[in-house]
């Protein structure tokens, strides 16, 4: 990790908030954020204990992580609130939203709760050379049980869903080890429940 002028940074991150605000408005992530990340770029994020998305490539980022993973997102929004940049490590961190434009009868939007961020490397000439995202998977999930069960979620996002469910990956998904197995489910819900018990 190398130190870079500050200043570099600044202009690298209003770049990037340029390029995601583009993206936001044609629906087109890989044109607009692709050509910010170096050739041998590595993107990832977790799934859970068992599971992590993995790109390592500008090619697999603009074809998988801005390309499949987007898909159902297009008309999404991911405001960030907060940078924090580091110019001695060469890091920064994003906090942003997601926000379906989708609205419930009341006229808020559909938007996961919690937080939800980006840690990136940069890697000079104005490119990451890596990122890592970060987000509640659990609220991601209840949005998209909301969505579902007002009829609002996306046809292709329910695709993808119904894949994952089958225990298909999608590109770029990677498993980190094997899924309990169904007794061993049923152990940690007894388990669990003998807590609760215990506790009252």
């Amino acid at each position: 990790m190398a130190a870079y002028p500050r200043a570099e940074l600044e202009a690298m991150v209003a770049r990037w908030l340029v390029a995601n605000r583009n993206a936001e408005q044609e629906g087109n992530w890989a044109k607009h954020l692709g050509p910010l990340y170096t050739d041998n770029a590595e993107y990832r994020w977790n799934i859970g204990p068992n599971e992590e998305f993995v790109a390592r490539s500008r090619e697999e980022i603009e074809n998988w992580a801005l390309g499949v993973q987007m898909a159902g997102f297009e008309e999404w929004r991911y405001p960030y609130h907060r940078i924090l940049i580091d110019e001695q490590l060469g890091e920064v961190i994003g906090l942003w939203r997601q926000v379906s434009p989708a609205l419930r009868e009341d006229g808020s939007p559909y938007e996961v709760a919690g937080i939800g961020g980006s840690w990136f490397r940069y890697g000079g000439h104005y490119q990451w050379e890596w990122q890592r995202d970060f987000f509640d998977l659990g609220n991601v999930k209840a949005l998209f049980f909301e969505l579902a069960a007002d009829g609002k979620l996306d046809p292709a996002v329910k695709r993808k869903l119904s894949q994952l469910a089958k225990g298909r990956l999608l590109p770029g998904h990677e498993r980190l080890r094997n899924p309990p197995s169904l007794f061993k489910k049923i152990k940690g819900l007894i388990a669990l429940l003998g807590i609760v018990l215990w506790a009252k």
